[in-house]
């Protein structure tokens, strides 16, 4: 038996497990895909403390993976089937084995939500982005275009102005979402237009992205627009499927823990885009993880195991 198992080898997953080991803890840390997450489709980062020149994200993700390792971390690459949390013992089961802990902490994780659009997903890093503070930078003196009208959508139009020279803004209804305050300072930036009852219907491009083309819900008139990169700002969809019924949800299903990262479920903790929270970003995952498991570590001790 495992004294914490990890379910998700993100920034916060494997913050989890460095804190986690050093505090001679038998760490088990189970990630479905590649290490990294959503870290890990970042080509470069400029916002990670301590790096003056930036860093890919994989790079990043494979420094956090090793850094885990070296302190003793066990690492897998397998598939989370069924979770039971009820009890003083934690069940993991995966598609190779099952597994027993005393704490298990939840790390899988929220996952953008897309428009569902060719090309998407293939320029990704390469014209499309769903972050605007990690990838402004990139598009300094360029044209982009944010899809969406709630208040993140309208937080990355308005921070990528500080790069960019124009910034539409693409909405399918006739009003934003976004709350007044953030509205008024779209409508007084010069550099932002706003294109009301549309949707995008196709990405054109052939290695990056060179423009959208575009239909008015209400005229069904199409256009191309021309620019460099495309924002999508629709949401994000958390990871939670394996624990709903079992953890406390929010109206969005995120998990909700309290400052100590601990769900309704004792000895459950959650830590990263996973819970719910007001900026999701790799910085505040890693501080997510490092609570997580000092909190493991305490309630190990406080139990006598």
């Amino acid at each position: 038996m495992h004294d914490v198992i990890i379910v998700g080898g993100g920034p916060a997953g494997f913050t989890a497990a460095l804190y986690s080991s050093r505090g001679m803890l038998d760490t088990f840390l189970i990630e479905k895909l590649v290490s990294g997450g959503q870290m890990a489709t970042t080509y470069m980062m400029e916002n990670y403390p301590g790096f003056e020149e930036p860093i890919s994200g994989p790079d990043l993700a494979l420094r956090m993976e090793g850094q885990a390792r070296k302190f003793g971390t066990k690492v897998i690459n397998d598939d989370v089937v069924e979770l039971k949390l009820d009890g003083k013992i934690k069940t993991v089961r995966t598609t190779k084995q099952v597994c027993e802990s005393k704490v298990v902490i939840l790390c899988m994780g929220a996952s953008p939500k897309e428009l569902g659009l060719p090309k998407e997903r293939q320029f990704r890093g390469a014209g499309v982005s769903f972050c605007a503070t990690c990838d402004g930078a990139f598009y300094k003196g360029k044209t982009v275009a944010v899809i969406g009208g709630g208040d993140t959508a309208a937080e990355d139009a308005i921070f990528l102005t500080r790069f960019c020279d124009k910034v539409y803004m693409i909405h399918r209804r006739d009003s934003l979402r976004a709350i007044k305050l953030l509205q008024e300072e779209i409508k007084s930036n010069p550099k932002i237009e706003i294109i009301w009852d549309t949707v995008v219907e196709e990405i054109v491009g052939n290695f990056e992205v060179e423009g959208i083309k575009t239909r008015n819900l209400k005229t069904n008139e199409t256009k191309f627009i021309k620019l460099d990169g495309i924002f999508v700002a629709i949401g994000s969809s958390p990871n939670t499927e394996l624990v709903r019924g079992m953890v406390d949800l929010d109206e969005n299903g995120y998990i909700i823990t309290d400052e100590n990262m601990a769900t309704n479920i004792p000895g459950v903790f959650a830590a990263g885009d996973i819970r719910h929270k007001t900026l999701r970003q790799v910085i505040t995952a890693a501080s997510d993880g490092a609570i997580a498991a000092y909190m493991a570590e305490k309630y190990i001790n406080e139990n006598k195991w």
